[in-house]
């Protein structure tokens, strides 16, 4: 009767622990919200769009976008630390991602409450000048800021931008000071680009390559440490003499902490398996963007090396935002 007994409390206790497993790997059973910290319509938004709809066929359940934009993508990156960690509530998000933490007080640990899930792409941005400057590379342009200090600018789409960064990261690399002037957006930066108000700017493909290819900016560099596809004669800066630069703005899906190994491991192929699309991978390029898809373990190396490599930069420049 005791022997009986003790084989009926093993069967339920392995039972007791079977049941969430299958739990987990039934998921997902229902629709999973994708936050995007960011408003509809912007290039984060777009993007997340085309890749959540390829990962809802794979999944066999809908991916529903919820923009929650302002403070830079904290509100709604603190929307999704505070979900459960049950895989129904997503962060897509971007470089503001790692960021923040040098820049903003945050209601929560970026390290901490978020498990990294999948690279998903990068964008590299394109140094440019008006088409009648002096400088044709980057050299020129360097010796013509050490020569003239205090006389070149370069534009950002905000404090804190992917423009703004890669700008201070020339600063600091080149050992130069052109001085930073900040606009609500690339767009009216570009505009006072062309018109001679500001010397440079470092502007994303999608936004700055037509003005390239019709003549009315001069491309010097690109930031990645690859050429970009549409620009295969402009030399990375790491190849103007800058070694190592490499500064890009990318997008890429987080889970909240706690949430079980398998179904990070699941979203994770999930996203990859949508990058690598054909038809996504060629939507992603039209954007601008260099298409990635990674394993979670990947993508947390990415993330942590993003995050440091801004937090040194924003020590050595001094860079605050308003």
């Amino acid at each position: 009767m005791k022997k009986t007994h003790r084989v009926l409390k093993t069967i339920a206790a392995l039972a007791a622990c079977t049941v969430p497993l299958l739990g987990w790997a039934a998921w997902p059973e229902k629709p999973i919200r994708m936050v995007v910290p960011y408003a509809a319509g912007g290039g984060a938004d777009n993007t997340a769009r085309i890749v959540a709809q390829q990962m809802s066929a794979a999944l066999g359940q809908q991916i529903v976008i919820d923009n929650k934009p302002g403070a830079g993508g904290v509100i709604g990156a603190d929307n999704v630390s505070k979900a459960a960690g049950d895989g129904y509530t997503v962060l897509y998000d971007a470089s503001a991602f790692s960021v923040n933490p040098s820049l903003r007080k945050l209601p929560f640990d970026a390290a901490k409450d978020f498990i990294p899930v999948s690279l998903v792409a990068t964008a590299p941005q394109i140094l440019v000048v008006p088409e009648n400057a002096p400088y044709k590379t980057v050299a020129e342009f360097l010796d013509f800021a050490r020569k003239n200090p205090g006389k070149l600018s370069f534009a950002s789409a905000g404090g804190g931008t992917g423009s703004h960064l890669a700008g201070e990261a020339l600063n600091e690399q080149a050992k130069v000071n052109l001085m930073h002037v900040p606009y609500k957006g690339g767009a009216p930066a570009l505009t006072d680009l062309m018109g001679g108000q500001v010397s440079a700017y470092f502007g994303n493909v999608a936004s700055t390559l037509g003005y390239v290819k019709s003549g009315k900016l001069r491309a010097l560099a690109v930031s990645s440490a690859r050429r970009v596809p549409g620009l295969p004669d402009t030399p990375t800066l790491a190849e103007s003499g800058l070694p190592g630069y490499n500064v890009v703005e990318w997008n890429g899906v987080f889970l909240p902490k706690g949430t079980p190994a398998d179904i990070v491991q699941k979203l994770g192929k999930a996203v990859q398996a949508a990058v690598n699309d054909p038809t996504v991978h060629q939507k992603l390029l039209q954007l601008g963007l260099e298409p990635a898809g990674s394993t979670p373990e990947a993508f947390s190396k990415f993330v942590r090396d993003e995050t440091g490599r801004v937090s040194a930069l924003v020590r050595a420049r001094n860079i605050r935002v308003d």
